[in-house]
């Protein structure tokens, strides 16, 4: 008997996320092995991660499976999957909006879609199953291969690279039917204290909060807010009870087992402030000032998927995120200009002319191959 087994994959970085890539025809149908494959390969069951490709982040602890697609006019269907940190988890019920980018590089790298010899880019389209929504996928192309060297430069990233540009039609109300299912505003209660949020349910799910409910800024630095278990406790019990309320988790120590969605983000006015690599941000420069948890834990920068949620909450009016956000009523698309931990994150949005749902988001991102071989799983 073999001490190990071989599955063919890839790795890629997307934006500010990096994953292990797989063709679905290399994995078996038995969809527990699948998901020892996924755990095994990220090494699901140490907080380090030193026994597989993850790093003790939730933005490095991914998967993503794509195939051909069998729907009309659309090139790969993917699922996304987050895999646990020290915990044996693999959750299929979000996405990733920064590993969109790299689904599209490896669709093109991995001849899932034809490229003209000459073309310097394609537009791939792509069915995400988390969310039942089609994406397009537009990546830079070279030699027939996805384009890796450029100038478009990724907060949170300290190199520049091709510029792909992923945008989502229609992409409110993947998991519960609507973009807004509680309506702009909902009043919560905890043993603390009462809340007005904002459920928004876009590409991924998110509750949003603001800071100066939690007795914050919101510009604090991450590791600062990191230490404070009671505040990290209170934050969790919200997100927690959301996802009842919202009718994503059926108790609260089902939503608790289920730490990938919703997601919960914390937001304010715009306002100076210093990015971890001491930048300063100015307000003139954001249209609000955000940051999120993933997993429990403060994230480093802001999740893809998080910035097409928070971009289109902005643009409902009423909502918490739009209370903070300058932006002429009238005007049905723009650009928001998100302040995170890490920087600046532009992300475009136009709403229908009703104002009561989002037509589309955009975002634009880098991505890259960084190898391509045999994953070794124990028996």
């Amino acid at each position: 008997m073999i001490s190990q087994f071989r599955v063919s994959c890839a790795v890629y970085r997307g934006g500010t996320s990096r994953g292990i890539f797989f063709n679905k025809e290399d994995l078996p149908e038995d969809r527990k092995l699948q998901y020892k494959i996924f755990m095994s390969g990220i090494d699901a069951y140490n907080p380090s991660q030193i026994n597989g490709l993850g790093s003790g982040t939730s933005h490095s602890s991914k998967v993503c499976v794509i195939s051909k697609s069998n729907h009309n006019e659309i090139d790969v269907d993917y699922t996304f999957y987050q895999i646990g940190i020290g915990e044996e988890l693999v959750d299929d019920k979000g996405t990733c909006g920064n590993l969109m980018a790299a689904v599209g590089a490896y669709a093109v790298d991995e001849g899932l879609v034809d490229v003209e010899p000459h073309a310097n880019q394609i537009d791939v389209k792509v069915f995400n199953t988390n969310i039942k929504r089609v994406l397009t996928i537009n990546v830079p192309v070279i030699n027939g291969k996805a384009k890796v060297a450029g100038d478009y430069m990724v907060p949170g990233l300290s190199q520049p690279g091709a510029k792909f540009v992923i945008s989502i039609l229609d992409p409110g109300g993947g998991k519960t039917g609507r973009t807004l299912p509680l309506g702009s505003v909902y009043a919560l209660k905890t043993e603390e204290k009462s809340y007005d949020v904002t459920f928004a349910d876009a590409v991924n799910p998110f509750v949003f909060v603001q800071a100066k409910d939690l007795g914050i800024t919101g510009v604090e630095p991450n590791r600062e807010l990191a230490s404070n278990k009671a505040l990290l406790d209170e934050i969790e019990t919200i997100r927690s009870k959301m996802a009842v309320v919202s009718g994503m988790a059926a108790t609260i120590a089902i939503a608790k087992q289920a730490p990938s969605v919703p997601k919960i983000a914390i937001v304010t006015e715009p306002q100076d402030y210093v990015t971890q690599e001491g930048e300063l941000i100015k307000a003139d420069d954001v249209d609000l000032v955000a940051k999120m948890l993933s997993m429990g834990a403060f994230h480093r920068t802001f999740a893809g998927s998080g910035l097409y949620c928070i971009a289109a909450a902005a643009m409902l009016l009423g909502t918490i995120v739009n209370r903070f956000t300058r932006e002429p009523d009238n005007n049905h698309e723009r650009i928001i200009r998100i302040g995170h931990p890490e920087g600046v994150a532009n992300v475009k949005v136009a709403r229908y002319k009703d104002k009561l749902d989002i037509a589309y988001v955009g975002l634009e991102r880098t991505a890259r191959r960084i190898i391509k071989g045999d994953l070794y799983i124990p028996e």
